[in-house]
């Protein structure tokens, strides 16, 4: 799905789960934020084609956490793209994506995705790829949770920080967030931001009165420190 110019949705079905990494790109610069399931990545190429960028144009990777669906294709792209990709995510978050750490959340398996983060990035730090990207440290989900604000647009992606129903926000996802106090708080941090539309991984893009659903979402948090 086209959000807007140089950004589109993508859609992937793992067994029925739909999730959604987020393509951005321009002249110079084409990033993919998340990388799906593991066994997805011809899944994942097909959708970028569809979009008009092939995989092996990609210049970055951005990983908004180390959980198995964000990540699992990292080990298929970096074999296609050698060299000239980039991956960046949370300190926190890295020892985990590299392997050097057993995911938090998928232990048991026995050869998780893994691979090497390039970067590490900081709350409030300004990406200078495709018009702008502020990296917001939303932590409880994991530790290193990041979501990414796309200046240019005004587009939050939220990674798993909220799921959305329908085009509406759901808030935290409980049954899969590490520290539910924590996750609740960070979504303070959206108070500062005009947004246009929030594209969550799980549930899609929401783009009516998302600011007012926001501050529905945080209301009686106002004692949250972070």
């Amino acid at each position: 799905m086209k959000i807007s110019k140089g950004i589109e949705m993508l859609q992937l079905d793992f067994d029925g789960n739909i999730i959604h990494p987020v393509l951005i790109w321009d002249e110079e610069m084409a990033v993919l934020i998340d990388a799906g399931f593991p066994g997805q990545y011809d899944d994942l190429c097909t959708e970028l084609e569809k979009a008009g960028v092939p995989i092996n144009q990609l210049k970055a990777v951005i990983l908004t956490h180390q959980d198995v669906d964000h990540i699992g294709c990292l080990p298929e792209i970096l074999q296609t793209c050698g060299d000239h990709v980039r991956v960046y995510a949370h300190e926190l978050d890295k020892p985990y994506i590299e392997g050097q750490l057993p995911l938090l959340k998928d232990a048991h398996l026995a050869y998780p995705p893994k691979g090497k983060v390039d970067e590490t990035v900081i709350d409030g730090q300004e990406l200078p790829f495709c018009g702008g990207i502020r990296v917001i440290h939303t932590p409880g989900h994991t530790p290193g949770h990041i979501s990414l604000y796309l200046m240019g647009s005004k587009t939050l992606i939220a990674g798993d920080s909220m799921y959305s129903v329908d085009g509406v926000l759901g808030g935290v996802h409980g049954p899969t967030t590490l520290d539910i106090e924590t996750a609740r708080c960070s979504l303070k941090k959206y108070m500062e931001l005009h947004i246009s539309s929030v594209i969550c991984y799980h549930g899609g893009r929401s783009h009516v009165n998302v600011n007012e659903q926001i501050s529905g979402l945080v209301k009686g948090l106002l004692f949250c420190k972070l």
